[in-house]
Formats: C-alpha cells, structure tokens, sequence
C-alpha cells in the first residue's frame, strides 16, 4: 500500500467518541428527518420476505430510534432480538418510542460486539456499517457471533451519497467535509475474504431534493450525520465559506428548480458456512420461496431487486 494511500485512509478515520456524540444529540430529531433511512429499512424488511427463517436470535446492529428493531419483533415474535447501537441516547428514545419492544437494548461498537462465539442466528443492519472504521474487523465480528448457516442482511451508503455536496465543498478547501463511504466491490471483496459465504450485492440510487442546500445540511444534522472524520477542519465552519459552497450547490439545479442530493444505497446479504458435510438444502415451497427450519438454516433464496 502506498504511503500517499495511507494517508488517504487515515484523513477519513472515524473519531468514534464524535460519531456517538452525533448521534445522542439527533435522537430526538432523528425519526423527522431520516425519511431516507426508514423507506431502506422497509425494503430490508420486504427482501426478508423471500428468506424463509425461524431464527431464534436476531440482533439489529445500529437499531437507531428502533423503526427496523420494531419491524423486524413483528415479524419474528418468537425471536430473541436485540436492538445495538453505540449511541445510549438513541437506545433510550428508542426504548420510550417503541410500540412493540425487542427483547433488550445494548449499548456497544459494531467493531466489538459484547456477544459469545456463534451466539446469533441473524443479523439486521440498516445503513451502519459506513460509520465503522474497519470493515474487514467489523465483518469479523458479525461472523464471529453468527452461528453456522446464519444469515447477515445489511445496507449501508457507497462514494457516490452527497456528491453533489462533496464536490461544492471541493471548490472551497481542500478538507474533508463529507465522510468516506465504501465501494460496492470492496464490502463483498471483504464477506468474501473472512469467510461468510454467497455474498449478494446490489445497488439503488435516490435522490432526495430540496428548494435550498441549507435544507440539506438541515437533515444531515438532525439524523446526526455530521462530518466526523479525524481529517475534518477543526472549529466552526466561516459564514463565508458556507456561502461559497451555497452558491457552488447552485450548479446542480435541476431544470423544476430544486436541488438533488444522491445517496446511493448498497444491499448486501450473506451467510455464515456451515460444517463440511452438511445438506444446506431448504424445502421448497408452492410460492417459490424456501423454508428453512433452525435446525438447519441455509442458504439464500434470491432477493427482491
């Protein structure tokens, strides 16, 4: 790896106590704003619909204000399900908030999971995994616990979410302002290197608009999606340096007058390996999906595009 290289990486290192920080404070704004977050929650849910599990133990990695936590109780009820997130503020909103409780909240890191070996049957993450620092030790934590023939289902956001923000702020510094996201090819590279099998990855693109860029900025505060990076300028940003990059935004107008923000939302799943030997066939069903009792949870059936 190149010296220049590392030190890309390193500008974009995460400073974790920031990322907790963030998100405590949005708690309470979090649920107006993250229109975004929750419609990709739904459609998690709904490609859920073509894996047919009886899991016993769930866990919801970065459960937020609990909206997938609550979903997904509903659709196992006789699961154990655990809502995990870094931010206690967040746990605690999500625990008054709640019409249908999990089973219990943790307050840990996604990057040091405070589960034993093979503890989990399956694992739910909605648009988290962008805020780890290490991909491949967080990946390796999710194997760790997930039991044989356990499923990972998750999304999170690829270099391609606020461009038109990044690049606006390109033309007024040269520091980070918009956090790093990982490549589509380099998240399934990294299930493949540490060993969960049939990893499916794909992509979907959103934009979101507004009248004013300011209202975007707006939203990325409430849902606490501040610039925590370690290479991010240190102090309040100028008003100057604000309106300069308000103006730069201007060249993204779209032709009914409003202002387009992408995100670009990666879906992956994959499955923990089970023991040489073992049959990891499901019974069919009349639908076309596929059953598959605990005993012997297996592979994927397709999901939804």
């Amino acid at each position: 790896m190149s010296s220049k290289h590392k030190k890309e990486i390193q500008a974009y290192a995460l400073d974790k106590r920031k990322v907790q920080a963030a998100f405590d404070q949005a708690a309470r704004s979090y649920d107006e704003a993250a229109v975004l977050q929750h419609e990709v929650g739904k459609r998690v849910m709904d490609r859920l619909e073509f894996i047919k599990i009886e899991p016993e133990v769930i866990i919801d990695i970065g459960s937020g204000t609990g909206r997938l936590s609550s979903a997904v109780t509903e659709r196992y009820p006789d699961s154990l399900i655990y809502s995990l997130d870094l931010a206690p503020e967040m746990l605690n909103y999500a625990r008054k908030q709640s019409i249908t409780q999990p089973t219990g909240f943790v307050c840990a890191d996604a990057e040091q999971l405070p589960f034993t070996d093979q503890s989990v049957d399956m694992i739910v993450s909605n648009v988290t995994i962008q805020w780890c620092m290490n991909l491949e030790q967080t990946f390796k934590e999710f194997h760790r616990i997930i039991k044989p023939g356990g499923l990972l289902m998750f999304t999170t956001f690829g270099p391609d979410t606020l461009k038109e923000l990044r690049s606006s702020w390109s033309g007024v510094d040269q520091h980070n302002h918009v956090n790093a996201f990982f490549d589509m090819h380099d998240i399934g590279d990294a299930l493949k290197r540490i060993g969960l099998n049939d990893p499916v990855m794909d992509v979907e693109n959103f934009t979101l608009t507004y009248q004013e860029a300011t209202g975007l900025m707006r939203d990325l505060k409430a849902v606490g999606a501040h610039n925590v990076t370690e290479g991010r300028p240190h102090g309040l940003t100028g008003k100057q340096r604000l309106q300069k990059v308000i103006a730069a935004y201007e060249q993204f107008r779209m032709d009914d007058g409003l202002l387009p923000a992408t995100y670009e939302v990666i879906y992956g799943h994959a499955w923990a390996p089970l023991p040489r030997g073992e049959n990891d066939m499901g019974d069919s069903n009349e639908d076309g999906s596929i059953s598959i009792p605990l005993s012997r949870m297996r592979r994927r059936m397709g999901v939804k595009k």
